[in-house]
């Protein structure tokens, strides 16, 4: 693999700590700002929601900027975002430097998935976008539990100062690394881009990622929450459970990827759907008990966190045969179905946190999850049906 693509990854790792960390350090930022813990949960759901926004109209505005220099550029402002969050003396500003954080992550992610694919062979795309987000990944293994541990010891600003030194090595190494030059096809206009929005097939795709990835964030928003006070962990052992969580987000991308590369997308979003909603379902009655929700929490990280890949390669390859020349909005749009996914997510989960309690977070979830598998499996029979429809179009043509 170019070396370039692991500088991408330097950067994914950057921004993943960024927008997963505030779970880890959610209880610590509520005290501090004086706000409930559902308030807080904002900060994950505003984030969210500012990637969704960003992600589709910035990704098009942008199309016709060198990759090279939008990428350093989007960097350097993420680290200004971050340095806001460390400086904030409000609550109100530390949510403005989230969201401005969250809008350069929506166009980063869009831009990084096309770029990585056109740095290699056409079959080897998907090994490139999966390794650009396993520097995701990794920030779930090391860098989520690592802001945590800073939050201990030095408090929750901490946490956002290390994250923007960080980006800044990602910047420089990015520009280093990555060509001068990137081949890539003619980008179409704005408004061609953003019609992707109108291609049927495309709809239903976005509609998958949000509902499935999202509809975890239900609880995961207050994973850590739920582990300190009905598991009865302490701070430091969070962390540790993290970890874990993390090294098994890790196994999940690469082996779901794999599994997708040898099954078809369609059948191991199926199973990784299936698998996580079961494991949603079953936090309410185990929560409370450490050596079961441990390895709960690794299959649930494994499974949630596995789709991504699979998703957004799902997405590039749906965009290649019915919007050809919108494959970066539709990335960008996929990106910002993520995220509009965490947004509700965390917003539901905020109201059921309110009214039923923490536990009642993983079955409002498991039921979202779940509705997304009818989803995966009408958009396999359309599959079906456009390939039919092609061989039988190939076999007129020759006739």
């Amino acid at each position: 693999m170019p070396i370039a693509l692991y500088a991408l990854a330097a950067a994914s790792f950057a921004i993943g700590m960024a927008e997963f960390v505030v779970v880890g350090i959610l209880p610590a930022i509520a005290r501090d700002m004086s706000v409930d813990i559902p308030t807080a949960g904002q900060l994950v759901s505003l984030y969210a929601l500012g990637v969704a926004l960003a992600a589709p109209l910035l990704t098009a505005a942008t199309g016709r900027i060198d990759r090279r220099k939008l990428s350093v550029g989007l960097m350097i402002a993420f680290v200004a975002a971050n340095l806001i969050a460390w400086q904030a003396s409000s609550y109100p500003m530390l949510l403005v430097g989230r969201v401005l954080a969250g809008m350069v992550q929506g166009v980063f992610y869009s831009m990084a998935t096309v770029l990585a694919a056109n740095l290699v062979s056409k079959e080897k795309s998907g090994q490139a976008i999966a390794l650009v987000f396993m520097g995701l990944t990794v920030a779930l293994v090391s860098g989520v539990p690592l802001g945590t541990f800073i939050s201990d010891l030095f408090g929750w600003r901490a946490t956002f100062l290390f994250i923007s030194v960080l980006g800044l090595a990602s910047a420089i190494a990015q520009w280093m690394l990555l060509p001068k030059v990137i081949e890539r096809p003619e980008p179409a206009k704005l408004h061609q881009q953003l019609s992707v929005v109108l291609v049927p097939r495309m709809m239903l795709v976005f509609l998958i990622t949000c509902l499935s990835y999202g509809g975890a964030f239900i609880a995961f928003t207050y994973l850590s929450e739920i582990l300190q006070k009905v598991t009865g962990f302490s701070v430091s052992t969070v962390s540790m459970v993290l970890i874990l969580y993390g090294a098994a987000v890790t196994m999940g991308n690469i082996y779901c990827a794999k599994y997708a590369g040898r099954k078809g997308a369609i059948k191991a979003m199926v199973v990784m759907f299936a698998v996580l909603t079961v494991i949603l379902a079953l936090i309410e009655p185990v929560a409370a008990n450490p050596y079961l929700m441990v390895p709960l929490i690794m299959v649930w990280g494994a499974m949630a966190f596995g789709s991504i890949p699979v998703l957004q390669l799902y997405v590039v390859q749906q965009a290649e045969k019915h919007a050809p020349r919108s494959v970066d909005a539709a990335s960008g749009m996929n990106i910002s179905a993520f995220n509009a996914g965490i947004a509700l997510g965390a917003w539901l989960g905020g109201i059921v946190v309110a009214n039923y309690g923490l536990l009642a977070t993983g079955s409002a979830a498991a039921v979202v999850v779940a509705f997304s598998i009818l989803l995966v499996l009408l958009s396999g029979y359309f599959d079906k049906k456009h390939t039919q429809t092609t061989q039988e179009q190939s076999l007129t043509d020759v006739a």
